[in-house]
């Protein structure tokens, strides 16, 4: 890890789904998500976090400073008396603000999911609470989708006393095609402050752009179909503080479906417009994919 970050980014990320469920609702029957409405597709930002989660911990396994914290099969109060022990307090005792901290700063340094994205640790052993550098808005399709069911058969049944049906049928969810929008924001005043910084650093900067423009790659499933990060617009900013409004850098994108495709069927089908003139003063513009 290098040191922290000193300037603030915001990012637009466009993906697609093809014959996929890219984000199932549970109340729903695992349909993909929708906002009843406009009908527009949502994917949700603790969807998006756990893939890049995953995809951080593929590439950096259990390296020093790259663990992950919320990941299946670890409880998380299990890592908080890790962190005690590390820095020499008593776990299951109550310790003061100095102890919390000291496990907190303990936490950041040796969690990449803390360090980026924050965290509530005040469960077990109280390790404090983490605001992280790192936000992720709801993603919305470009435009509205369509929810499909698919009746599936399968050769084989799962009881023996159903052995004379042969088969079982069932169901896939999918949308034929969607393009969504994800926003997010990077603050280095939450990763450099003094007190309350977490450490996030642009080695761990760099790791979340490869993140983003890879996570799809090794999250291919039968139910999610063909995904794909299609484009990464980086806004720069030159100081820690910024110097433009989130929301003015944001609807410099233009993303619109060209006239004769309806319905869209592929990327191709849309055109990703970049007001580059309008970008204000002392913000860089990066483009990735």
């Amino acid at each position: 890890m290098t040191t922290p970050i000193n300037n603030r980014y915001e990012f637009v990320l466009l993906y697609d789904v093809e014959n996929g469920n890219p984000n199932g609702d549970p109340d729903a029957g695992n349909m993909p998500r929708i906002d009843p409405e406009t009908g527009h597709g949502i994917v949700t930002d603790v969807c998006l976090k756990r893939k890049i989660r995953n995809f951080a911990e593929l590439v950096k396994g259990d390296s020093t400073g790259y663990r992950i914290h919320i990941k299946e099969g670890t409880p998380l109060n299990q890592n908080h008396e890790e962190a005690y022990k590390a820095v020499e307090l008593e776990p299951g005792k109550k310790t003061d603000l100095t102890g919390v901290d000291k496990a907190r700063q303990w936490m950041c340094a040796n969690f990449f999911d803390v360090r980026t994205f924050g965290a509530v640790m005040s469960t077990g052993d109280n390790c404090g609470q983490v605001r992280g550098p790192v936000q992720i808005n709801f993603s919305r399709s470009i435009d509205p989708i369509v929810q499909q069911e698919v009746t599936i058969t399968r050769q084989a049944v799962t009881r023996i006393d159903d052995i004379e049906k042969e088969r079982t049928m069932g169901r896939k969810h999918i949308v034929p095609y969607g393009l969504y929008r994800a926003e997010g924001y990077v603050s280095a005043k939450l990763a450099n402050s003094p007190s309350k910084g977490t450490g996030f650093s642009d080695d761990d900067l760099n790791l979340l752009w490869d993140a983003l423009m890879n996570m799809f790659e090794h999250d291919h499933s039968a139910a999610r179909g063909k995904m794909a990060s299609r484009k990464l617009i980086i806004f720069k900013h030159e100081s820690d503080l910024g110097n433009a409004p989130s929301h003015l850098l944001f609807d410099l994108v233009k993303v619109t479906r060209k006239p004769e495709s309806m319905p869209p069927r592929s990327f191709s089908d849309y055109d990703v417009v970049i007001d580059d003139d309008a970008l204000p003063e002392n913000v860089e513009l990066i483009t990735k994919l």
